[in-house]
């Protein structure tokens, strides 16, 4: 007698259960996202490249 290997269907195939609701972003939003942090760590690097230079 062994264990029951079943594998069906999911009831959490679309959800992230580690990721809280307030924290999750659409499937279409995410290379907006993206994009927005790569600006802000550009900003970053060149803030903090001009106060070098002073």
């Amino acid at each position: 007698m062994g264990r029951d290997n079943k594998q069906g269907q999911s009831n959490n195939k679309g959800s992230l259960p580690q990721t809280p609701k307030n924290q999750k972003i659409a499937p279409n939003k995410v290379s907006e996202e993206f994009s927005q942090e790569f600006m802000e760590l550009i900003n970053t690097v060149t803030q903090n490249k001009n106060k070098q230079k002073k």
